[in-house]
């Protein structure tokens, strides 16, 4: 563990890939960042443990919103013989960005965040104080989120907000507490109960996909 100002976080771990980038499963699922799949591999500690490890070999990283990087690099894959299966999972933005390629390639959906970050589902305030080992008495993520966030259950307005603005490293949470705001620890620490219906819906695709996954090197 490491110190900073008053919070505690974990030192990250190894990158779990292969040389290459290349995923040792048939099933691929396209992120669109290592911060992005950090996040959905604390989602998966909590909700399937025993499939995390797996995710993270499945993970393809598109550097940035790429949908038409991920069907390229999946028409190679399954090309060549492989009985292919992926998921690209993309933030929604503002809007403008490329949406998925209709009819890009068999075998290959998309999840697309109803919100416009996938950081906008980790702004609970509880399970930001359980990552930074904050007692539950220290109320000021909530005081500062107070200011920004919408009202429980308006996702019209949490479908505009900027979630990058308030947990980046640069953001106004990290300000206001002397500390960056470790994700992947954030996701880890969430209740099945804290968790947005997004997630449990990604997650129910992602178990079956994955449990089906049968472990073997897709060709480079």
């Amino acid at each position: 563990m490491t110190r900073a100002g008053a919070c505690y976080v974990s030192r990250v771990s190894r990158d779990p890939h292969l040389p290459g980038g290349e995923s040792p499963e048939r099933f691929l699922l396209f992120v669109e960042g290592a911060r992005d799949r950090g996040i959905l591999e604390g989602w998966s500690q909590r909700l399937f443990p025993s499939l995390t490890r797996r995710l993270a070999h499945a993970s393809v990283i598109l550097g940035g919103r790429q949908p038409a990087r991920a069907v390229e690099h999946f028409r190679r894959v399954s090309g060549a013989g492989a009985g292919a299966r992926g998921l690209c999972v993309l933030d929604r933005d503002d809007g403008s960005a490329p949406g998925p390629v209709e009819g890009g390639a068999p075998g290959l959906e998309f999840f697309t965040w109803s919100r416009r970050h996938i950081e906008s589902y980790l702004l609970v305030p509880a399970a930001i104080r359980r990552a930074l080992r904050l007692p539950d008495a220290d109320l000021r993520i909530d005081r500062v989120l107070r200011g920004h966030l919408p009202a429980s259950g308006d996702e019209s307005a949490f479908r505009a907000l900027d979630a990058k603005r308030l947990l980046g490293s640069n953001g106004v949470l990290p300000r206001a507490l002397g500390c960056a705001i470790p994700l992947g620890l954030v996701a880890r620490s969430m209740r099945a109960d804290e968790l947005h219906a997004d997630v449990h819906a990604l997650f129910g695709r992602l178990n079956g996909q994955l449990s089906n996954a049968n472990g073997s090197r897709p060709p480079r």
